[in-house]
């Protein structure tokens, strides 16, 4: 049985009819948990987180990359109940398929748990290989010279990075759990089974920390070169007002008006000073080039 967004009434009259515990039933009801496996009595409760990818062009500085939803699957003596929020894909393709695999399905209902965590984790796998296209091209644009670093965005790429590290993380010790031989209510081949999901799960977490590493990089990265673009402005003005500073001197002294001031009288004063103060500008000009300061 699969539910939507069910009421608290809605959801009480199914537990009536299949004696579920009250504490599945709360749990089933609100949203927002973190993923876990409960067992109450003889019914199995699993708390799945999902994923899925939001469209969009590029990263930006409020852009949405993934968005997270929930499946709480309940499986007990011949039945299993499915209960989905927010942005939790629907589940009738793991019916159909699980309808076209007799032998599996006749597991009973830890293969229908089964073929949820599988198809969740598929999901994950498929966000990671889209998360790695945004973490590639940003990484490019922030070590391209041509392309001004935008921490914003980094930041934005690595805060949506963290909701999906915290849907997925704290699955693994549920999964790890599930595909052991000695859990109630899960036979020993659809334990083999949990064990290839949990095989694909650690591979989305090697991923996960792989993009966190890489994002952490690119912001030291942005940040210091921001530094060294301040650095290198800070100069050329320090360079230009070395330039101006030599013909600001040499027009400030003459401009105190003293009677007794060199060349005053002669008709090759004016542009004796001239010559000497293009001179020293060009010399000084040289210098700060040679030093790769202009």
């Amino acid at each position: 049985m699969g539910l939507d967004e069910p009421t608290a009434e809605q959801l009480q009259e199914v537990a009536d009819a299949f004696g579920l515990h009250p504490l599945a039933v709360e749990g089933a009801v609100h949203a927002h948990q973190p993923p876990k496996s409960e067992r109450y009595g003889d019914m199995l409760f699993l708390m799945l987180k999902t994923i899925v990818q939001v469209d969009h062009e590029k990263v930006t500085g409020t852009s949405e990359i993934v968005d997270t939803g929930e499946i709480m699957v309940l499986a007990g003596p011949g039945c299993t109940i499915a209960v989905r929020h927010g942005s939790a894909p629907p589940l009738e393709g793991v019916r159909r398929l699980l309808q076209a695999d007799p032998q599996q399905l006749g597991c009973g209902p830890a293969a229908v748990l089964h073929a949820v965590a599988d198809m969740v984790v598929d999901r994950y796998i498929d966000v990671a290989d889209a998360f790695a296209g945004d973490v590639d091209t940003l990484e490019a644009e922030v070590f391209s010279p041509d392309t001004p670093v935008d921490a914003a965005r980094i930041y934005q790429l690595k805060r949506e990075l963290l909701e999906f590290k915290r849907a997925v993380m704290p699955l693994t010790t549920s999964l790890q759990g599930l595909s052991d031989n000695n859990v109630p209510g899960i036979p020993p081949k659809v334990a083999t089974y949990f064990r290839d999901v949990t095989d694909h799960h650690q591979r989305v977490i090697e991923q996960i920390l792989s993009f966190d590493g890489l994002i952490t990089g690119m912001l030291t990265a942005g940040i210091a070169q921001l530094g060294v673009r301040q650095n290198a402005d800070m100069r050329r003005i320090s360079a230009w007002a070395a330039l101006v500073a030599v013909p600001t001197m040499i027009v400030g002294i003459y401009g105190m008006n003293f009677e007794h001031m060199p060349e005053l009288a002669s008709p090759y004063g004016y542009p004796a000073v001239w010559l000497v103060m293009i001179t020293a500008c060009t010399a000084v000009y040289r210098a700060l080039r040679r030093n790769k300061w202009l």
